[in-house]
């Protein structure tokens, strides 16, 4: 019979009204106050995570199109590539051998070497 009174007064909520009820009205809002924390936290998280994922996609995306703009780049510096297009300006690639330039620097007298000027 006692089991069965508490578990009527738990069904009707009597611990909700009764003289001790302040300390479980307390605890409840502890209790909903942690469940919106949880949930707040856990939709920050679900929502970085989406933004990571959309980021290391796009990441992937323009990683992509640099190797392919770096490819077409590679194919336009090309020498037939540059002959083929002057040829269309009538301007053709030389038949003689280009000739190397040296130039030489004027040896740099030490320090010591400008003193000598003066003895």
């Amino acid at each position: 019979m006692a089991k069965e009174n508490s578990i009527y007064s738990l069904l009707k909520a009597k611990f909700l009204i009764d003289d001790d009820a302040l300390k479980t009205w307390k605890f409840i809002i502890y209790l909903f106050s942690l469940a919106m924390l949880m949930v707040y936290f856990n939709h920050n998280y679900d929502e970085k995570n989406y933004r990571i994922t959309s980021l290391t996609n796009e990441v992937k995306e323009l990683r992509s199109k640099f190797v392919d703009t770096r490819s077409e780049l590679m194919k336009l510096k090309m020498e037939s590539t540059v002959s083929k297009k002057m040829e269309a300006r009538q301007i053709l690639p030389s038949t003689v051998p280009p000739k190397k330039i040296v130039i030489r620097k004027p040896e740099e007298k030490s320090f010591i070497d400008k003193l000598k000027i003066w003895q």
